[in-house]
């Protein structure tokens, strides 16, 4: 489940935690009670990597990034991060902090949609 997560991944996802941004505890206000039927775990480990936000049975990251992401560098990382990710067989979707504070209904339709399909996939996938 946590992709063979070492101890200083999960002490960095639990000072994660502690310390979320306004966006990610806004986020975080409407994933806990769940979409879909489906639970979500916030500032996650998965290997070396901790996710932002985790579904574990259909395998969805959802990453909420601020402006820090918008540096060359860290826009570098974050593609090798996801496609890192995306080979491990998970599906990442983003949005930015302004996304979520302006646009959280947005936000929130994209992710419903994304864990129907992802769902569907996965009834589909063990029938």
């Amino acid at each position: 489940m946590f992709n063979e997560a070492n101890p200083l991944v999960f002490e960095l996802a639990k000072n994660l935690r502690k310390n979320m941004t306004h966006a990610e505890m806004i986020l975080w206000n409407s994933l806990k009670a769940g979409v879909n039927g489906l639970k979500f775990r916030r500032q996650h480990p998965l290997g070396i990597y901790v996710a932002d936000f985790y579904c574990h049975k259909v395998k969805l990251i959802i990453e909420v990034d601020g402006s820090i992401h918008d540096k060359k560098e860290i826009k570098e990382y974050d593609i090798k991060r996801e496609n890192d990710l995306i080979n491990d067989g998970y599906t990442v979707i983003r949005f930015s902090n302004k996304q979520v504070l302006t646009e959280i209904e947005f936000v929130l339709s994209t992710i419903t949609t994304h864990t129907q399909n992802l769902l569907n996939n996965y009834k589909n996938s063990t029938t």
